[in-house]
């Protein structure tokens, strides 16, 4: 991973995010699109730094993506005000309040049960009929759940036992003719949508693939789009492009549908990282660097995952990785300044013993840390920022800097 700030010039904590990365993970899935035909969009949930949608936006820049999906009605204002193309939304479940916001913003709403497809249905249809330009209607849709797993994380599985998204194949044989079809014999159901990757490779997407044409076929035939969700880990060095590629051109002529694809973390994989400084160094069972940032507040699925991130420190000389624990001469935990006594980043090992005023990089986290961000404490917020480069010369661009007026407005 190429080093993306100097520690002299960039705030701490601060986010810097690499332009270059991001344009080069925009042609990658801009190669996938042109070679199967399917619509890429970015999942905001991973990655909604709008100051970069011109990098990876076909209507507000010079990117390849067609839209955004989105989790809220928040995420769908911001993906139409600042993303443009097209707005594709799901939630678990959606209040009235949200579908009213969400009719101007959504070009396909997602809906998670038959009950709030039958209980909205009446209030899409009447949005739809009092449009006069057809790129002003919403699109329907229902999650469907293959109940096939491949994520190791229950946390993340989105098909895990007892999982609460998706219709499950039990729930869509209760689905009536009226539920599929209006009163002029023409479709209101236009499209299905499973989600069940994450960070997964192509195979993974063969396999759920199966899964949902074992139990779905019945629903799948006469769909204007079929949306296959995220955690497709496109942007991968490992990746099987060959495959996905493949396996999209197979069902888009077996189906005849437009197919979608909404990853999140493919879009800005490696994308950015979290700098930060060494504030203490304590000693306990060993060596504990207390840092200016947070796992807790700063990079929550550190905790939540878990997962040991990568990081880089700058030493005496230079740069350099830090290793396993046994790895390297000198061990150390690394940890957040919160309260928390959980507020651990991990265990590392390095050349040299650590020391107060040391600047350090935690490496992709451009990807949900900067969505998750929270003041728990009062922590301030880490600034962001963005390298880019200039004539073959790399320069840090501060975008945000956060205030004491960002933790207060949050609370009353």
């Amino acid at each position: 991973m190429k080093l993306l700030f100097d520690p002299g010039r960039t705030p701490s904590p601060c986010f810097v995010l690499d332009a270059p990365r991001l344009a080069a993970n925009a042609a990658v899935l801009d190669d996938v699109q042109r070679r199967t035909g399917v619509k890429i969009l970015l999942a905001l949930k991973a990655y909604a730094a709008f100051a970069t949608f011109g990098m990876l936006s076909r209507f507000s820049g010079t990117g390849p993506l067609w839209g955004v999906c989105a989790s809220s009605v928040d995420e769908a204002r911001l993906g139409r005000e600042e993303f443009g193309g097209e707005v594709h939304a799901f939630a678990a479940a959606w209040s009235d309040a949200e579908i009213r916001e969400l009719l101007p913003l959504a070009d396909h709403i997602v809906f998670n049960s038959l009950t709030q497809w039958r209980h909205f249905r009446p209030v899409v249809e009447d949005w739809n009929r009092n449009q006069s330009r057809p790129d002003k209607r919403v699109s329907s849709g229902l999650r469907i759940n293959p109940e096939h797993s491949e994520v190791a994380v229950p946390l993340y599985d989105p098909c895990a036992p007892g999982s609460r998204l998706g219709l499950r194949r039990r729930d869509m044989e209760k689905l009536g003719p009226g539920d599929m079809t209006g009163t002029d014999g023409t479709s209101v159901l236009d499209g299905l949508h499973f989600h069940s990757l994450c960070e997964l490779n192509a195979d993974a997407l063969e396999r759920t693939l199966e899964a949902v044409e074992n139990k779905f076929s019945p629903w799948l035939a006469g769909r204007r789009w079929l949306n296959f969700g995220g955690g497709h880990h496109i942007t991968r060095e490992d990746y099987d492009l060959d495959l996905l590629c493949r396996l999209l051109i197979e069902r888009r002529r077996r189906w005849g549908a437009q197919i979608y694809l909404e990853p999140g973390e493919a879009v800005a994989l490696n994308a950015g990282l979290l700098a930060a400084t060494v504030l203490d160094v304590v000693e306990a069972d060993m060596p504990i660097a207390l840092l200016d940032a947070s796992a807790v507040c700063h990079t929550p699925d550190v905790l939540e995952m878990p997962y040991r991130p990568q990081v880089r420190v700058w030493g005496a000389a230079g740069p350099e990785r830090a290793g396993a624990p046994g790895e390297k001469p000198f061990a150390c935990r690394l940890a957040g300044k919160s309260c928390l006594a959980g507020d651990v980043f991990g265990e590392y090992s390095f050349t040299e013993p650590l020391r107060v005023g040391q600047r350090l990089a935690f490496e992709d986290m451009a990807i949900y840390s900067m969505v998750k961000t929270n003041t728990f404490n009062g922590l301030r917020l880490p600034s962001i920022g963005i390298r880019e480069e200039d004539g073959g010369r790399s320069r840090f661009r501060l975008l945000r800097e956060f205030s004491y007026m960002d933790f207060k407005t949050r609370l009353s």
